[in-house]
C-alpha cells in the first residue's frame, strides 16, 4: 500500500458508480483512488472531482502500470468484464468487479480462473450478503436454529418503466447477459443461495410481460428442489407497479425466518421471536439507485480486509459462480418447458 492507504483504480464511472462513489468517500481513511478510468471524460472528471488523489484518464494500462494501484474498481457493461479483468488480474491488481461476472456463465468461469492463476483477491459487488440481517440469518441457519429446513421462497417483484429498457443495451444479452435474473434479481438469488445452498433441480417459466418492449425476461417464476427434500418458489419480475421490497421466506422444524427489504424477523415454535435490521428501499421502483450506499461501503470494507489480510472476502468470484448457475438452469428449463438439474460443475 501506499503513503494514502490502499490504492484503487475505478474503470467505469456510468449510474451504478453512484453508490460506489459514496462508499469510497466514506472510506478515504483506509483506501485511495488513484485514478478514475471511463470512455467518457466528463462522466470521469465527474466522478473524480470528489476525490482529492484521482486522476482522470481514458486508458486502462495508465492506471495499471501505477504501482500505488492496489486493486481495481471494475464498474463497466458486464460484457466487458471478462477481456477488462484478464488485463487487470495479468497486471497483479485485486479486483472487485459490479455483478454479473459477465455476461455468460462460461466467461464467467474464464475470469474466475484468470484471477486465481494470478493469485490475485477477485470478489463480486453482491452487496446483501453484508447487511446486518442477512448476516443474522446465515448465522442462524449455520446453528441450524430453525432446525430441518423443509421449504422457502424467494420474491422480487420489481418494477422497471419502459423507459429503463428503451436504453440501449438494456435488457439485452449482447450486453447485460439477460433480463431480471441477471440483473436485478440476481442479488436476491445470491444471497438466498448464500444462505440455502444451490437447488438440485428447477422448473420455471421466464417470459416478457406485455409492461415492457424488450429482447430477454422480465417475469420468472419456478420452484426448486433440493435433495433434503425441501422445495422453494420463486417469483421475479420488473413488471409489478410500483415496485416492492425483496423477500425471503425460510420454514424449518424449529421456526420460520422472513427476511424483506433487509429486515429480518423470526419465529420460533417455542413461542419466542427475533427481529434484526429494518425495512429500507433497495431500488425495487422506477429509480434504480434509490437506496442506501452503506453495503456496498461493507463490500468495498471487506475486498481491502481479504486484499490487505488474507481474509476472504465477503463474496468471492468463484462462490458468485452459483447464482450464474441457477440462472443458467431456470432459463434453460423455461426453454426445454421441462424440470433441469442445477449442475455447479457443467460447462456453460
Amino acid at each position: 500500500m501506499n503513503e494514502t492507504g490502499f490504492g484503487i483504480a475505478v474503470v467505469g464511472a456510468g449510474m451504478a458508480s453512484a453508490p460506489h462513489l459514496a462508499g469510497l468517500l466514506d472510506l478515504q481513511d483506509r483506501v485511495s483512488v488513484r485514478h478514475v478510468v471511463a470512455r467518457s471524460a466528463e462522466r470521469a472528471d465527474a466522478f473524480a472531482s470528489r476525490l482529492p488523489h484521482a486522476r482522470v484518464t481514458l486508458d486502462l494500462d495508465t492506471a495499471l502500470n501505477d504501482e500505488n494501484v492496489n486493486g481495481v474498481l471494475l464498474l463497466t457493461p458486464p460484457n466487458t468484464h471478462l477481456e477488462l479483468g484478464a488485463r487487470i488480474a495479468a497486471a497483479g491488481k485485486h479486483l472487485l468487479v459490479e455483478k454479473p461476472i459477465d455476461v455468460t456463465t462460461s466467461r464467467a468461469r474464464e475470469l474466475v480462473a484468470c484471477c486465481e492463476q494470478h493469485g490475485i483477491v477477485a470478489a463480486a459487488v453482491l452487496q446483501h450478503r453484508t447487511r446486518d440481517a442477512s448476516r443474522k440469518l446465515r448465522q442462524l441457519l449455520d446453528a441450524r436454529a430453525l432446525g430441518a429446513i423443509h421449504s422457502a421462497s424467494v420474491a422480487v417483484p420489481w418494477w422497471r418503466p419502459q423507459s429503463y429498457y428503451d436504453e440501449p443495451g438494456r435488457g439485452t444479452l449482447a450486453r447485460d447477459g439477460g433480463g431480471v435474473l441477471m440483473t436485478q434479481a440476481i442479488h436476491t438469488l445470491d444471497l438466498f443461495l448464500w444462505l440455502v445452498g444451490l437447488p438440485d433441480e428447477v422448473f420455471a417459466y421466464a417470459v416478457t410481460s406485455p409492461a415492457h418492449r424488450m429482447e430477454c425476461e422480465d417475469t420468472v417464476a419456478g420452484v426448486m428442489r433440493y435433495r433434503s427434500g425441501c422445495v422453494a418458489s420463486l417469483h421475479a419480475s420488473t413488471a409489478i407497479y410500483p415496485g416492492f421490497p425483496e423477500r425471503i421466506e425460510i420454514s424449518g422444524s424449529k421456526g420460520s425466518a422472513t427476511l424483506g427489504g433487509g429486515k429480518l424477523s423470526v419465529q420460533y415454535m417455542d413461542g419466542s421471536a427475533l427481529e434484526e435490521g429494518e425495512t429500507a428501499s433497495l431500488g425495487s421502483g422506477a429509480d434504480p439507485m434509490a437506496f442506501s450506499h452503506h453495503a456496498h461501503r461493507a463490500v468495498m470494507s471487506s475486498f481491502v480486509d481479504a486484499a490487505t489480510r488474507g481474509v476472504e472476502p465477503v463474496a468471492s468470484l468463484r462462490s458468485a459462480l452459483d447464482v450464474h448457475v441457477l440462472i443458467d438452469a431456470l432459463i434453460a428449463s423455461s426453454a426445454a418447458r421441462q424440470p433441469m438439474p442445477v449442475n455447479p460443475g457443467s460447462p456453460s
